[in-house]
C-alpha cells in the first residue's frame, strides 16, 4: 500500500478522534457549568449550552431522575462518552484497513 494512502487514513483518523474528542469537551463543559451553576447569561455559557443541548438531543430526558445534578450528568455525560466511544473505534478501523 502507498505511503500517501496510509497517510490520508491516519490524518481522516486524527481528524474524525478531534471531533469526538470535542463533541466530548463540549457536553463536559455543559455539565461542570449546570454543576457550578454558571450564570446562563454569559456568551460562552449560553452557547455552550446550546451546543450541548444539540449534541444531547438524542438522549433529551432519557434519565428522569429527581435530582438535577444526576439528571444532567447522566443525560449529558452518556452521549459525551458514546461520540468518544464511536469516534475512537472509527478512527483505529480506519488506520488498519
Amino acid at each position: 500500500m502507498s505511503r500517501n494512502v496510509r497517510n490520508g487514513r491516519s490524518e481522516a483518523a486524527k481528524v474524525i478522534v478531534v471531533i469526538a474528542d470535542l463533541t466530548a469537551v463540549i457536553l463536559g463543559l455543559w455539565i461542570l457549568f449546570a454543576l457550578l451553576d454558571a450564570n446562563r447569561a454569559n456568551d460562552l455559557v449560553s452557547w455552550v449550552r446550546a451546543a450541548a443541548g444539540w449534541l444531547a438531543g438524542w438522549s433529551h430526558d432519557l434519565f428522569t431522575m429527581d435530582t438535577a445534578w444526576v439528571r444532567t450528568v447522566l443525560n449529558y455525560g452518556l452521549p459525551a462518552v458514546v461520540y468518544l466511544l464511536i469516534g475512537h473505534f472509527l478512527a483505529a478501523r480506519i488506520r488498519r484497513v
